[in-house]
């Protein structure tokens, strides 16, 4: 039916009848433009135009994993918080969504047997573990506190979070694909950066209109949206882009700035120098602007990491720029605001060297696997607490953070040594080199930022890059001497 349908139309178009063929394309601008109207009028044009590029996306990522896993990037990158209009018990947010298609897509694949072998690679037992010890944490933990239905969200969001890394080592099985989602991720990010540039230096209620059109997927609307130093709106404001926080914006700009800083000093960059240098200085920037001292400095770790391991020019050009950063005017409001995060004098400093000693209470008290992810069994005690390493260990105690260790170092071990042995290939090297750094700044970020495990999304972009990071380690065991 499809095909006699097909044939009837190319038969129309192919005719020599000029008249019936403009009478067909006439017909079809018509239709075409009462719905596109009907959409614009019913719905409005925000909702009108993410249902066309959602409908849009959705066809594309039933075809493969590829489509779906650039979907998920562009989510993480653009509207981390986005949810959808309805309500089915909970609110599902756009990244539910791209993480269940693309997951239904490889499950797919499975079954038809399109995919007959399953990779697990040496980092496959502890992730693993690592996803078990979180559910046994979560089940016990509701012996004390029933959970919300967006507690189980988050949680499962996580779970999926984490076991994207299986996903990606097992679809992303050539290079081409690891360099299209780098080069996704890097761009993605970067236009995030420059947006967060944009809606900083805009006028402050063009800024809150704008944000606040976002409230229809689920964001914070009114002038509650713009964020400054201390939450006093006579200090700095500080950067957000769509990421509502200036510190979670952070937390993404510390791993793509790690990839773009790889790519700029490689001997063989995917993509012109200028370019990088351009993508590079705008996510500087954006994080400058954002005022997040743990994320500037997990950067400035990763890019340390590039100039001692490899790219020794980096180094030179990282001390310029701390020397600049340090005495020039223009900058003297962050240096004070560094400065004295150091030295503990202001508030927000001495409330989160209180989270971290109420947080070590907690884990004396429940050491091993912790209080779970809802809540905890004694009112003394609560969750949260600014630091990755301690809010793992609070929820899943001393025995996941264990396991979280272990996945990390079995990592650097195995895509270490998969970059020792691609210094031949210095496209291979160069994408090998800014995985490991992007994942050494997360780690360094987290120890004043809890991020990478308290939000789906970055936990998620964090373990996707350490399934490219295997993957692409992979590649470099399986090409020719």
């Amino acid at each position: 039916m499809q095909s006699r349908t097909m044939d009837w139309f190319q038969e129309i178009l192919t005719s020599p009848n000029r008249w019936l063929v403009t009478g067909l394309v006439v017909l079809t601008c018509l239709l075409g433009g009462l719905i596109v109207g009907a959409l614009f009028g019913y719905l409005g044009p925000v909702i009108a135009v993410a249902l066309v590029l959602a409908l849009i996306g959705g066809l594309l990522m039933l075809r493969s994993t590829q489509w779906g896993l650039l979907a998920v990037i562009a989510v993480i990158c653009l509207l981390p918080f986005g949810s959808l209009p309805v309500k089915i018990g909970f609110t599902p947010t756009f990244l539910d969504v791209a993480l269940g298609v693309v997951y239904l897509v490889w499950l797919a694949r499975i079954a038809t047997r399109r995919q007959e072998d399953f990779i697990a690679s040496p980092l496959g037992l502890p992730v693993l573990l690592f996803i078990l010890l979180a559910i046994i944490s979560f089940t016990l933990g509701l012996a004390h506190a029933s959970p919300t239905p967006n507690a189980l969200r988050r949680f499962g969001e996580t779970l999926l979070g984490i076991a994207i890394f299986f996903l990606v080592i097992n679809c992303v099985r050539r290079q081409r694909e690891v360099e299209l989602l780098i080069l996704s991720i890097m761009g993605l990010g970067t236009l995030e950066a420059f947006l967060g540039i944009v809606f900083y230096v805009i006028p402050r209620d063009w800024t809150v209109r704008i944000l606040s059109k976002l409230a229809i997927f689920g964001y914070p609307a009114g002038s509650g949206v713009l964020r400054y130093i201390y939450d006093d709106p006579e200090r700095p404001l500080r950067a957000i882009a769509t990421s509502v926080d200036p510190n979670i914006l952070g937390a993404l700009l510390v791993m793509v700035g790690a990839l773009v800083g790889a790519q700029l000093f490689a001997r063989r960059p995917l993509i012109a120098r200028k370019w990088l240098a351009a993508m590079l200085g705008t996510i500087l920037l954006c994080l400058y602007l954002t005022y997040s001292r743990g994320s500037m400095v997990g950067l400035a770790a990763a890019l340390s990491l590039l100039g001692l391991v490899k790219y020794r020019r980096l180094l030179l050009v990282l001390v310029i720029l701390g020397l600049l950063f340090w005495f020039l005017p223009q900058t003297q409001p962050y240096v004070t605001h560094f400065v004295k995060g150091l030295e503990g004098e202001e508030m927000s400093m001495q409330m989160r060297l209180g989270e971290y000693k109420d947080a070590w209470r907690l884990i004396q008290r429940y050491p091993w696997l912790g209080v779970g992810f809802v809540g905890t069994p004694d009112v003394d005690l609560y969750l949260g607490v600014s630091m990755l390493y301690l809010i793992i260990a609070s929820e899943m105690g001393l025995i996941g953070l264990g396991a979280f260790l272990l996945a990390m170092l079995v990592f650097f071990v195995y895509v270490g040594f998969a970059f020792w042995r691609s210094r031949a290939d210095p496209l291979l090297e160069a994408i090998l080199l800014g995985l490991l750094a992007a994942v050494a700044g997360a780690l360094v970020g987290g120890l004043a930022d809890h991020t990478m495990f308290s939000y789906p999304h970055a936990v998620t972009m964090f373990w996707l890059l350490i399934g490219l990071g295997v993957a692409t380690a992979r590649r470099g065991e399986l090409r020719p001497a």
